[in-house]
């Protein structure tokens, strides 16, 4: 009765746990495959990895890709440098992440898997040098995957990239209505992962983000400052996010502060923009020909520069008819200073920070029991960087 209502992942672990220790299976006798255990057990794709990849952790199998599972702690293959590829050491996986027998042989770097929406922008661009450059001199090396944004997709890269042998994960979440169920089992199993951009409220996790309440909060008081009073907010991601949610909410209490009222019709977040030439039913364009505010804050770099054309396209001036002011930098930041004023969010030391928390992880892994788990969480100050692109209300 009390393995019905152990978790079926547990189950199966039992399961071969028991084989293990009684002498039925024998070091380097081969575990069925995914399928065969999908077959035995009745039980989902996703089940059979979970108890894989936690058998693989705890040192009772080691698992190498294209050829299968194995019992015991796998002294004879590993990941090398190139993502499938079978060299001397230890199995795709090993035992937990720092222990004796899952450290690299000399010489062998091993892989930090990274998985992001996109890499549209310089903000995407900046957080991966930052990681890149925390990783150098180390023993890890970095394979990125972009998930497009979406959650089938980032569900599948994390169960392929921890197949493929990565010792730990970087994931810039997708948006998203509920959690991926994926990065919960990499939690309920212990597996290293950092967050990075944003956290799930309500699950203890590693996180590296900025603060994007302030952020908010320092657009608004530029702006107020300036004169401007019709102050809206815009975000193309119609699906909840925590940075979105907060964000708007340092909107909200930023014009609270000065005793504006809140005005929902200047609160834009139910669109998206596939097309900068958008028709004269898009909202934003309604919006912006209707001249009902005299601010935007857009909340990425990108929608940023899309508002900038559809201004020009609309005859007007940035920034005598409209001020435009973005979160992150829209430029490469190289030579010449980027013309949006912008709020800077660090993106560089988010990546290299989150790299460091987990080389820390791989390094000096905690213990099992999971009252003691102690998570790095790391909120940095984002900056405002006066450019261009705002500038005093003009007079009517």
């Amino acid at each position: 009765m009390q393995s019905e209502r152990q978790p079926l992942y547990v189950q199966i672990q039992e399961h071969f746990k028991q084989l293990i220790s009684s002498g039925k299976l024998a070091d380097g006798d081969r575990i069925p495959s995914e399928k065969e255990l999908i077959a035995k057990f009745n039980v989902s794709r996703i089940t059979v990895a979970n108890a894989l990849a936690q058998l693989a952790k705890d040192g009772w199998i080691y698992r190498i890709p294209g050829r299968g599972s194995f019992v015991g702690s796998g002294e004879g293959a590993s990941i090398g440098p190139q993502a499938g590829s079978v060299q001397a050491g230890k199995g795709a996986h090993g035992a937990a992440a720092g222990s004796p027998i899952d450290r690299p042989a000399a010489g062998v770097r091993r892989m930090i898997g990274l998985l992001i929406p996109s890499m549209a922008d310089y903000f995407a661009l900046r957080l991966v040098q930052g990681i890149v450059n925390a990783l150098n001199d180390t023993g890890y090396y970095l394979a990125t995957v972009l998930t497009h944004n979406s959650k089938e997709r980032e569900r599948e890269a994390i169960v392929e990239l921890t197949r493929m042998g990565a010792a730990g994960l970087i994931i810039f979440p997708v948006d998203a209505e509920t959690y991926n169920e994926e990065i919960l089992a990499l939690k309920i199993n212990k597996f290293p992962f950092v967050l990075i951009d944003r956290y799930l409220p309500g699950v203890e996790t590693n996180f590296v983000c900025s603060d994007s309440a302030l952020g908010a909060k320092l657009a608004v008081s530029h702006l107020w400052e300036l004169g401007h009073r019709r102050i809206a907010i815009c975000s193309d991601s119609p699906l909840p996010t925590v940075s979105v949610d907060e964000r708007i909410a340092g909107y909200m209490e930023a014009l609270k502060v000065q005793g504006a009222m809140i005005d929902p019709s200047l609160i834009l977040t139910d669109f998206r923009i596939n097309d900068v030439r958008l028709d004269e039913q898009h909202p934003l364009y309604r919006h912006l020909q209707s001249q009902s505010a005299t601010a935007y804050i857009a909340l990425n770099a990108k929608l940023g520069i899309h508002l900038a054309i559809l201004t020009r396209q609309l005859g007007l001036r940035v920034p005598e008819d409209l001020s435009i002011l973005t979160f992150d930098d829209p430029s490469p930041g190289l030579e010449e200073p980027g013309r949006y004023t912008h709020v800077a969010q660090s993106e560089g030391e988010i990546g290299s920070k989150a790299a460091e928390i987990l080389i820390r992880l791989l390094e000096h892994p905690q213990g099992k029991d999971k009252d003691n788990v102690q998570y790095t969480k790391i909120i940095l100050r984002p900056e405002l960087v006066v450019r261009g692109s705002t500038g005093p209300i003009r007079p009517s």
